[in-house]
């Protein structure tokens, strides 16, 4: 089965700076590459497209024209490659925390677009690796709290062992095709609606 090529999207107002990207691009294989030149109405226009990822080429910016381009990277949650003539440390911390995967000063040439574009795409990747396993051990953390909370309702409540208060969670949730921590929470939930006697 064939996938689709890649969707690059350029937002340069600058066509001769524009094309060096293009013709970096031809080195990266059969690509689906679009272009914006005019920045009125940026987002909606980025969003009609649909870029799997994105390159911003900004000659000398402004503040006003480095928040646009953030606003942009912080919604399309792509990865972005951004090329810039000089910069300075606030404006790319301000890149970094706007989603920005590869933040390039002085840098546009044709041979650098291959490189540039695949450490793009593998930092978006891992930074949103990272981010998928810090979400999943906070949720397991707050599943665990909630079971402990749980169990010792059932054991201050109902005289139950640690063991027993447990297993009777496992039960209802197996019995109910449920997960535990669900169970649980809504144990918890319930011991709060009838007041004091849970335990903390």
């Amino acid at each position: 089965m064939s996938t689709k090529p890649l969707k690059i999207l350029i937002i340069d107002e600058n066509l001769v700076r524009a094309a060096i990207l293009e013709e970096g691009l031809r080195d990266c294989g059969e690509l689906d590459v679009h272009h914006i030149r005019e920045m009125d109405g940026l987002l909606p226009r980025v969003a009609a497209i649909n870029p799997d990822v994105i390159l911003i080429d900004l000659e000398n910016p402004s503040r006003d024209t480095l928040e646009q381009m953030f606003q942009v990277s912080r919604w399309a949650e792509r990865p972005i490659a951004m090329f810039v003539d000089r910069s300075d440390s606030d404006a790319v911390e301000a890149a970094i925390d706007a989603g920005v995967s590869a933040y390039v000063v002085d840098g546009l040439r044709r041979e650098r677009v291959k490189p540039v574009l695949d450490v793009t795409i593998s930092r978006f990747n891992a930074f949103h690796r990272l981010q998928r396993e810090l979400r999943e051990a906070r949720s397991a953390l707050e599943d665990r709290k909630i079971v402990e909370r749980a169990k010792r309702i059932l054991m201050e409540r109902n005289g139950m062992t640690e063991a027993a208060a447990y297993t009777r969670l496992r039960r209802t949730a197996m019995d109910q095709s449920r997960k535990i921590a669900d169970i649980a929470r809504a144990l918890v939930t319930a011991a709060e609606l009838l007041g004091p006697g849970e335990g903390s």
